[in-house]
């Protein structure tokens, strides 16, 4: 395994947990900042709209400068939001500073997953891309649970001073076991990379990116009231259930990363089908606190099996200009989280119980798979059409 990786796999550790630390510490934070609950919640979504940003504008603003320098400037922003997040004197500051982490963080994923597919041979594209989101699983399973402990025992700041700590160690990772070689730009700038996007293929991918990942967290964001209210379970023993969830990311995105190198759109299609059968079945066994355990390790393992196929496969169709598509799909993956928290929420509104976006995650993943199936035929149908005009340029005449 190139050592590279390891680097982009602790960056990606450092912006897992500012991303997601945060919300077992609002608590704390509010009542610091004296500030309501919907106040503090801006500081987890302006946290998902600042990333939607960063992933889109800042890769393409970034276009031109070698990968590498990309990558040791976004930590460097990392490190600077993070440390003005530990010292902020009010609210407005704070919040502030997670902007500024947030920006860091599609555009170190989107630029990082280029970085990361170059540094081993084509047929290990999403098994490397794995390795760097291991450190974003691996901040939900042992990141999380542990900063918010620190956080309890030493003041929420401790937390954020610790995150920097991590964000400094991995810019040196990246400084001096990231290969420029495999960092180098070989575009020409934005005008190149948004060629990109003539692709339908890429357009599809992203589609399927936003609705799979959508039906997912649009199950999750609204997990507690489902174990809770539905399984029987307490409110203690929610923290420990999420932990669980993390493992089955952990699990998910290590296996999808196997599947997709093997057969990519195949693992796909199998893997967003058995997502969506999770979902409907996590639905109707919720009130059974033992299948719950199951079908919410079961949900984080095909859920986060997608991702590095999917990442793998916008940047195989994107594969001359791969870097604002790379951020586009991190983008897609925020939208979906953004369009699957919305929907539902509006099945919960609309009076049809708790286990109600677990439904709703079912439909929208089912919609994933109807994309994927058609993107998937029309590559297929693209390639032996390929084949076919090759064969009659090659056989001669008379």
């Amino acid at each position: 395994m190139p050592i590279g990786l390891i680097a982009l796999a602790l960056g990606g550790f450092g912006i897992g947990l500012t991303e997601f630390v945060i919300a077992g510490l609002l608590p704390e934070v509010a009542a610091e900042f004296q500030v309501d609950e919907a106040a503090a919640g801006w500081l987890i979504s302006g946290y998902a709209l600042a990333v939607v940003v960063g992933a889109l504008g800042l890769t393409a603003a970034l276009t031109r400068v070698p990968r590498k320098a990309a990558l040791i400037g976004l930590m460097v922003l990392f490190i600077a939001g993070n440390a003005l997040s530990a010292v902020a004197p009010t609210y407005e500051v704070m919040l502030t500073g997670r902007i500024l982490a947030a920006l860091c963080h599609g555009a170190f994923f989107g630029i990082g997953s280029v970085v990361a597919a170059g540094l081993v041979a084509s047929e290990k594209r999403a098994g490397a891309i794995a390795i760097m989101f291991t450190g974003l699983t691996a901040a939900n399973v042992l990141g999380v649970p542990f900063g918010t402990l620190l956080g309890q025992a030493f003041g929420w700041r401790s937390t954020f001073w610790a995150i920097t700590v991590i964000g400094v160690i991995a810019l040196a990772g990246v400084a001096l076991l990231v290969p420029r070689s495999a960092a180098k730009n070989r575009g020409g700038g934005l005008r190149h990379e948004l060629t990109a996007f003539r692709s339908g293929q890429v357009w599809l991918s992203i589609v399927v990116t936003v609705l799979g990942f959508g039906g997912m967290f649009g199950a999750f964001t609204y997990i507690a009231y489902t174990l809770t209210q539905v399984s029987g379970f307490a409110t203690s023993a929610v923290p420990w259930l999420l932990i669980l969830f993390g493992v089955g990311l952990f699990v998910g995105n290590a296996l999808g990363a196997r599947f997709a190198d093997r057969s990519l759109d195949k693992s796909l299609v199998i893997i967003l089908i058995g997502l969506a059968v999770v979902l409907a079945g996590f639905a109707l066994v919720a009130p059974n606190p033992i299948a719950t355990i199951v079908a919410l390790l079961l949900m984080g393992g095909f859920g986060f099996a997608t991702v590095p196929g999917l990442q793998t496969r916008v940047m195989k169709y994107a594969d001359h200009a791969p870097t604002l598509a790379s951020g586009a799909n991190i983008a897609a993956f925020n939208l979906g989280n953004a369009l699957g928290a919305w929907i539902g929420g509006l099945t919960i509104t609309a009076g049809l119980g708790y286990t109600s976006p677990l439904w709703a995650g079912a439909a929208i993943t089912v919609g994933a798979v109807v994309v994927m199936l058609i993107a998937a035929a029309t590559a297929k149908r693209s390639v032996r059409i390929g084949v076919e005009a090759e064969v009659q340029h090659t056989v001669p005449v008379g």
